[in-house]
């Protein structure tokens, strides 16, 4: 990969931020405005640390930063049992955002390891 836009985690981290703006977009979440704004925020959050980690060309804040992103996908995922629970989510949207969810977060996860195999690759040259 050249550019972080090249990365299917980022990709669709994106995806899911758009997602999560489209849910809360509308009532009753949108009247929520402490919720609303918090997933938001960690749903942007995740693909931003992606993008963050991927500029910065050295593998241990790569890493870091992906640890980030992944730590906000359980934010997200927490805040969507919440929204689920009190009703502004209905059974389908839930269901769908969750796998969603757990999709980027397997993502994210599998380019935070690639990283961590570099950085081990590369200690051991050294």
């Amino acid at each position: 990969m050249n550019r972080f836009e090249d990365s299917i985690a980022w990709q669709r981290a994106r995806g899911m931020a758009a997602e999560i703006y489209a849910v809360t977009s509308k009532p009753p979440f949108s009247r929520d405005f402490g919720l609303a704004s918090q997933i938001q925020r960690a749903a942007v959050s995740v693909m931003a640390n992606i993008a963050e980690g991927f500029d910065l060309y050295a593998d241990n804040q790569f890493h870091h930063a992906l640890t980030i992103a992944k730590a906000s996908y359980a934010e997200v995922r927490s805040h969507l049992y919440i929204a689920h629970d009190i009703g502004y989510l209905d059974q389908v949207q839930f269901n769908q955002l969750i796998e969603l969810n757990i999709e980027v977060t397997r993502l994210v996860s599998a380019l935070r390891s690639s990283v961590d195999r570099r950085r081990r690759e590369e200690k051991r040259r050294q």
